[in-house]
């Protein structure tokens, strides 16, 4: 079966072409601002590409069961509305839609790092935070459909793990406290030459991120923890966490629960390949 995948974000949407378990032909295009305008984009990688049917990763709360998308994100014109059915009635196709962290999530839990375990949390740091769950190899959505918000957990500061645990609001209190514009890896580079402020501000993001996954560890016994998001490009994200964790786990003699903690393999391409597996599972409006 011949798919095309859309992973829609606030600022890019990201595309390609899934035959037989590979991603072909990706490309993106700036988020448009109306629905209307997103189908005449998407028109132009479907219409005379002998596809067989569309599969999304969107922001929200995919309900399937009613066909609509709940919640709020950067793009509104995708919620609240009967959007399975109008997708479905503009292109003549098959349509599945679900969360863009779960589709992280199973997208790296067929062809990354994830693969290899059974009960897993996956961890998206990018602006927020985000995530999704896996019990027995079988993704978790919850009875309110919000199964892996972890973002919404709070930290020891009492602020949302959302806005304590990333780069991004790592890098705003930086450019409060200094009066310096920079982007995040900007952050990293001026850590690595000695700058005591940037050094601070990313331990603090690796000692949140590691408070959040003892706490959930401690409640869930999971085999593994994948970590996605931009940030997860960098090879010592996963090593720098993993430390804290097993710190944290051994002052309470805790040693023998500790999980494996991997950075993603998939990056990018996770969403479209988690989006495409989506389909293929049956949760389609076909």
């Amino acid at each position: 079966m011949k798919l095309a995948v859309f992973d829609i974000g606030g600022t890019t949407v990201k595309t390609g072409t899934f035959v037989d378990g590979k991603l072909t032909n990706l490309s993106s295009f700036q988020t448009p601002k109306t629905l209307g305008d997103l189908f005449e984009q998407m028109h132009r990688f479907i219409d005379g590409n002998d596809i067989q049917g569309i599969a999304l990763s969107a922001p929200g709360d995919v309900d399937r069961e009613k066909g609509e998308i709940k919640g709020f994100s950067a793009v509104p014109y995708l919620h609240k509305r009967p959007i399975f059915a109008e997708i479905k009635a503009e292109f003549g196709l098959p349509v599945a839609i679900e969360n863009d962290a779960n589709c992280a999530g199973i997208g790296e839990m067929k062809v990354g790092s994830g693969k290899a375990f059974k009960n897993v949390a996956f961890i998206v740091i990018g602006t927020g935070i985000g995530g999704a769950v896996f019990f027995d190899g079988k993704l978790y959505r919850g009875k309110h459909l919000t199964g892996g918000e972890f973002g919404f957990m709070t930290t020891a500061s009492g602020k949302l793990f959302a806005q304590d645990g990333t780069v991004v609001n790592a890098t705003k209190s930086y450019q409060a406290e200094t009066g310096k514009q920079i982007d995040g890896k900007m952050l990293f580079s001026l850590a690595n030459q000695g700058d005591k402020t940037a050094q601070k501000l990313i331990n603090h993001v690796y000692d949140v991120l590691a408070e959040a996954i003892t706490n959930l560890q401690v409640a869930f016994d999971f085999d593994a923890f994948i970590l996605g998001g931009g940030v997860s490009a960098r090879a010592d994200l996963a090593i720098e966490v993993s430390k804290r964790v097993k710190a944290r786990l051994s002052r309470f003699q805790l040693n023998e629960i500790m999980p494996a903690i991997k950075n993603c393999q998939q990056h990018n391409a996770a969403n479209l390949y988690g989006a495409a597996y989506n389909f293929l599972a049956g949760n389609n409006n076909a």
